[in-house]
């Protein structure tokens, strides 16, 4: 899948930068495009990465600029003919007229920077050419989750970059700009012969010198600054897009993002206070926020920035979008003695793993936790195994549970998790795989059993069909994502996954199992769209990776998408 990269040295990019002084980049315009994400949900989470790029770039004199595509829900005609309730993104007109106005605004840059997921392919590739229509002379870059996943690969389905950036970006935004600062000064011809460019750039390929830019992790996440928020203050027309981000609930029913929750919030804003997972679930990459190298930032200085977020904001809860936030017991439990000195009570939330909601959730209660996401994906110890799952979920053995007439086998870690979370005040959401490879009808009823389950403890107590009730009822998330295969996953390199890929796409694998970069697979990697959605097979069916039979996958697929899943264990 990779391109040779000639002179490539992995080297952690902070030796890379060196000496670097205060108004190095003085001047150097550089301008973040952040890519649309799941239309069907409203704008929640501000793009952090880049404006933490942005302030790096702020502190050596540079002046950044961001057009954040994924802030705007277009609520007209043509949202309510495609059910988009929450309004539709951009057109590619649109977002091509949005990005002429900024750069007429701006001027000419010498940096323009994607960001993006891998189901932000197809906005790429578009605004890649856009990008070279009305700035042919910048140095475009794409990094984040897409870039980190496929690498230099994709020089082959966006010739339009001069750079990929893999990995953690905050080391390698400065080595970028020296380099493009060097290419100012010299030209791109004689910077690239002076042997002063950084050990990325990696020679001419079709027609263009590239750069392959390896990030790493910060040696000290605490010396980071904090994103640059005001940049989103006020887009090309003057519009205030912090603002749409605060006032969209980041989770909640509202949200509409597969959590559910008892409360609600009326001003939020999102910051990231560890990166990576030292785990490997096999369905899943990490590669967007430190793959599986674990780090955290301190509790002083996450309770520096929610004091300034209280501050400047006036906002009422905060979320920790991690991969993986109670890893480490002894920070959890300085949350409560930190918050307090600097007079922090504020309602917060993040996600964790159902092994973690042990002791270090109470002192997570106590700073003002209500709220943990858990990825429980399936309630099978079958499936978890297959997951990679079940050496931690597992490791306390199984359950017998009575729901809806019949005894089933729970994981004793996800009962108790559960369980510690109500008792302590925390509201636990757990999200759902159907139709991994390897599940069976009796696995998915299994994992409907649990959340009826946990539809029972949540509603013990209360009177059926009164509100309380009702309510109680549908803090409980009933829906489930159809399990896909992203590249780079471990469900990736599943031989059935792998057959199924090559049968209904065309996906073909070289000697080592990489896919091989053609225009199969990036048709494949193109309708990775949405991270809700659910791919089809040749034939025009839902992409079925699970043991069901077609029709037990597609019945059961229907009673989920209705809201009746007690049904399916009754197929």
């Amino acid at each position: 899948m990779s391109i040779p990269v000639r002179g490539f040295r992995p080297r952690h990019p902070a030796d890379v930068v060196g000496d670097i002084q205060p108004n190095e980049f003085r001047g150097l315009k550089v301008t973040f495009v952040n890519m649309p994400l799941r239309e069907t949900a409203k704008p929640h989470v501000p793009p952090e990465g880049p404006l933490i790029l942005a302030a790096i770039l702020r502190l050596y004199g540079a002046i950044p600029t961001i057009i954040d595509l994924n802030a705007y829900r277009i609520c007209d005609e043509e949202a309510g003919r495609q059910g988009l309730v929450n309004g539709r993104h951009l057109t590619f007109e649109e977002a091509e007229d949005l990005l002429r106005l900024h750069f007429n605004q701006q001027g000419e840059q010498d940096i323009v920077a994607f960001s993006g997921m891998i189901t932000t392919l197809r906005w790429q590739e578009k605004v890649a050419k856009m990008i070279r229509r009305l700035q042919p002379d910048c140095f475009l870059v794409t990094g984040n989750g897409l870039a980190t996943e496929l690498k230099a690969g994709l020089f082959n389905w966006m010739p339009e970059l001069d750079a990929i950036a893999h990995s953690e970006g905050d080391d390698v935004m400065i080595v970028m700009a020296r380099d493009v600062k060097r290419i100012k000064e010299l030209g791109m011809e004689r910077a690239a012969r002076s042997g002063n460019l950084s050990p990325y750039y990696t020679g001419e390929m079709g027609g263009r010198h590239r750069f392959l830019y390896a990030g790493d992790r910060p040696k000290n996440l605490d010396a980071v600054p904090f994103g640059a928020l005001d940049l989103l203050e006020s887009d090309p027309y003057g519009r205030n897009l912090l603002e749409i981000y605060i006032t969209n609930p980041v989770w909640g029913l509202a949200a509409n993002n597969s959590s559910a929750t008892a409360f609600t919030m009326e001003r939020s804003l999102t910051t990231v206070s560890s990166r990576g997972c030292p785990y490997a679930c096999a369905f899943c990459y990490r590669g967007a926020q430190g793959e599986r190298n674990y780090g955290m930032r301190s509790v002083n200085h996450i309770a520096r920035q929610i004091r300034e977020f209280m501050d400047r904001y006036n906002i009422d809860f905060v979320g920790f979008p991690d991969d993986n936030f109670a890893i480490s017991k002894p920070r959890c439990a300085d949350f409560p003695r930190v918050f307090a000195e600097y007079g922090i009570r504020i309602r917060w939330g993040t996600h964790t793993r159902l092994d973690e909601a042990d002791q270090r959730i109470i002192p997570m209660s106590e700073s003002g936790c209500i709220y943990i996401g858990f990825g429980a994906e399936s309630a099978s110890a079958h499936v978890l195994g297959l997951m990679n799952k079940g050496g931690f979920i597992l490791k306390n053995g199984l359950t017998p549970m009575r729901v809806r007439g019949r005894e089933w086998q729970f994981p004793t870690t996800m009962i108790n998790g559960i369980r510690n979370c109500r008792d302590v005040g925390i509201h636990a959401n757990c999200t759902w795989i159907m139709a991994y490879p390897g599940e069976t009808l009796e696995d998915l009823k299994t994992s409907v059993a649990f959340i009826l389950w946990q539809e029972e403890l949540m509603t013990e107590g209360l009177i059926p069909g009164t509100p309380e009730y009702e309510m109680a009822k549908a803090t409980v998330n009933r829906k489930m994502f159809t399990a896909t295969s992203y590249p780079g996953t471990a469900m990736f390199s599943d031989p059935a996954a792998r057959a199924l890929l090559s049968q209904n796409f065309g996906v073909s694998f070289d000697a080592s199992g990489e896919p091989i970069c053609d225009e199969a697979f990036h048709h494949y990697v193109v309708e990775l769209d949405d991270a809700t959605k659910v791919l089809h097979n040749k034939d025009g069916e839902p992409l079925n990776f699970g043991a069901m039979p077609m029709d037990q996958f597609l019945e059961a697929r229907e009673y989920v998408d209705r809201g009746e899943i007690e049904r399916i264990l009754e197929m």
